[in-house]
């Protein structure tokens, strides 16, 4: 493709590497004060695109207002279209442009992604013998650039006028297919200890199978003394995470003790980055895109990237159905396995432009404020505190008993056990979205683990594993839950496989992790995580041992209660009616009053949602021996209106 266009001019007889070097020079050097106060240039150009200079005082105002620039607010407020702007500023200068960049002629190196998140240079490869160096001029540049090509005309035969937005999605095609290799392997290759790729490493393999052979050997031989060592056992580690659980309940404060969190002002504010991961969503994305609206950040500062599979086709002409503005991205990740989230948000974040990153669902309606009160929170704190979670809240827990549950479960994790957690800088499973990242440090810990199907989970252990810290926000998302029983099922079997990984890779050097994290840490990962799969997963062997206790109490009559037999059966009544009544008290304890109306008496149905939480549990067990790294599927549906 020619970019010459109509400008091109005579360079004489100065040779391609002087003409780079004068380039370089004139791209490097500062401006002097006096070009960039030099507003007269700026007013002219503004002036020829049609704005008086009550538009012009207003953008300025803003810019002052906001931190940011008075051609990213002009770009931001939609007056103007990219195209339409940078191709005048091409007239401008005399100069070419071009919105349509041939991926082919862009050199496919992990320097070059450079410039994703700061879109001003690229240089193509050359075609014919024509050199061709693509910029994105600034406006409170444009005298110096303008003085530039004055003094040296040869550069107009090399400089092409182009959009951020068109560099970019240039950049992304031409290292498409690298790029999605190094996210699938970079975690794996540079910290391998912390991957879910291999699910048993050789020595938790080996280990684990002793394990098996020596408790089938005992139940052949000693049966009797074998189930009533594993009885005890079992017993023993539930009734820990049911205390553990009851000091959370005695802990977390009440809604009414809560303090409204502060947000920040109006001021120099920095991007902020904002990620979706989107597959098959396309009757949600318009909900989505008012929600992303809706946030009280300047668009001039906000950078929020669409993440979808290329090939879902459906989401992505959603998407340009809307015409979202300039601040939007649609991130296409080139099909390959695993197709995960993590994977999808991991191979996003090399564009990130913001120095935060806040991660959100295709169905989330996020408090407008949350970003503000994220910024305070994270100027507030020391810089180990890497990352904050946003309370997730069900807002349509009036559906049926799987989804009032549902709200009763997510109230007690995001607003009693996670606050109580991170008042003590305790390890945090994360939620899977409302996540907030200082940026440098997400990317400094290997983002996401594409093999991990709960990364929420894992980021949050694996932060705390390498000393930094989590906290929360006080501002919520709204969420709908699963209504329907395979739905809930299938999203449910998929957490359970995926915190099944984590606990796999936090126990593969127990006694090294628990030193990095710290001994209480470890021990409290091993009741969060490890207490939670238990408990889910022995739940319907409770029942079982209290049919047979029953069962030989009336062939043995009472004083069987008085032995250990009988301790162990006051025990498992204990642990069940504790965990049903704690479960309901943390969620309750948590909500508002129209929620705990909401949910009315469809609290009676905790022990059947529990012994469901049980089906999804054993299915991820066998879901993790025969497809490890699939991701069920969570469909979505538009909110219905005044359901929130």
């Amino acid at each position: 493709m020619d970019y010459s266009g109509q400008y091109t001019r005579d360079s004489g007889s100065t040779t391609s590497a002087a003409r780079k070097i004068a380039i370089s020079n004139t791209i490097e050097i500062p401006p002097t004060a006096a070009a960039v106060n030099d507003r007269a240039g700026q007013a002219r150009f503004l002036s020829s695109l049609g704005f008086g200079k009550p538009y012009i005082a207003a953008l300025e105002q803003r810019a002052l207002q906001n931190g940011s620039t008075l051609e990213e607010e002009l770009l931001a407020s939609g007056l103007v279209t990219p195209n339409a702007y940078f191709g005048a500023f091409a007239r401008f200068l005399r100069l070419p442009f071009t919105a349509d960049i041939d991926p082919q002629r862009v050199a496919n190196l992990a320097t070059t992604d450079s410039q994703l998140v700061d879109s001003r240079f690229l240089r193509l490869m050359p075609t014919g013998g024509q050199n061709v160096l693509l910029i994105v001029p600034e406006l409170d540049r444009i005298e110096l650039l303008k003085t530039a090509l004055e003094e040296r005309p040869f550069l107009y035969d090399e400089l092409v006028v182009t959009t951020p937005q068109a560099m970019r999605s240039a950049i992304w095609n031409a290292g498409a297919l690298r790029r999605v290799a190094e996210t699938q392997q970079r975690l794996f290759n540079t910290a391998p200890h912390h991957s879910a790729r291999i699910t048993l490493q050789g020595e938790q393999g080996f280990l684990g199978g002793v394990a098996l052979t020596l408790i089938a050997l005992s139940l052949a031989f000693y049966t009797a003394e074998a189930l009533a060592i594993i009885h005890v056992t079992l017993t023993l580690l539930y009734l820990l995470t049911l205390l553990f659980r009851l000091f959370v309940l005695l802990e977390a404060p009440s809604e009414s003790d809560a303090k409204p969190a502060p947000i920040s002002e109006d001021g120099t504010l920095p991007t902020y980055t904002v990620l979706v991961a989107l597959y098959r969503e396309e009757a949600v994305v318009g909900q989505l895109l008012g929600a992303l609206d809706r946030l009280d950040w300047p668009k001039a500062r906000l950078d929020i990237k669409l993440v979808c599979e290329a090939d879902d086709e459906a989401t992505i002409d959603a998407i340009k159905a809307h015409n979202p503005g300039p601040h939007i991205e649609v991130i296409r990740v080139p099909p390959s396995t695993p197709r995960t989230k993590p994977k999808a948000l991991t191979y996003a974040l090399t564009g990130a432009r913001g120095a935060f990153v806040a991660v959100y669902d295709a169905e989330d309606r996020p408090h407008p404020q949350q970003l503000r009160e994220a910024y305070a929170a994270f100027q507030s704190q020391p810089d180990r505190v890497a990352c904050l979670q946003a309370p997730l809240i069900i807002s349509n827990a009036r559906a049926n008993w799987i989804s009032s549950c549902f709200a009763l479960e997510y109230a007690g994790l995001f607003r009693s056990l996670l606050p109580v957690l991170a008042a003590r800088q305790l390890p945090l499973p994360l939620g899977g979205t409302s996540n907030h990242f200082r940026t440098a440090v997400l990317r400094r810990i290997g983002a996401w683990d594409p093999y991990n199907v709960t990364e929420d989970a894992d980021v949050g252990l694996r932060l705390h594993r390498l000393g930094y810290h989590s906290t929360v926000l006080r501002r919520q998302t709204l969420e709908d839950a699963p209504t329907s029983l395979p739905v809930w099922l299938s999203q449910r079997a998929r957490w359970y496989k995926g915190w099944l990984q984590s606990w796999l890779v936090m126990t593969r050097a127990p006694l090294k992790t628990a030193r990095d994290m710290g001994w209480v840490s470890y021990t409290v990962f091993q009741l969060l995580i490890g207490g939670m799969l238990l408990s889910s997963l022995a739940h319907p062997l409770l029942f079982i041992s209290i049919a047979f206790m029953a069962a030989a109490l009336a062939e043995s009559g009472g004083d069987l209660l008085w032995s250990w037999r009988g301790t162990l059966f006051f025990t498992d009544c204990l642990n069940i009616a504790g965990s049903y009544v704690i479960f309901v008290l943390m969620g309750r304890n948590r909500m508002i009053p129209y929620e705990r109306r909401a949910v009315g008496r469809r609290w009676l149905s905790v022990p059947l949602y529990w012994l469901l939480i049980s089906v999804a549990a054993w299915r991820a067990v066998w879901e993790l021996k025969t497809k490890p790294f699939v991701w069920n599927k969570t469909p979505h549906t538009p909110v219905v209106k005044n359901q929130d």
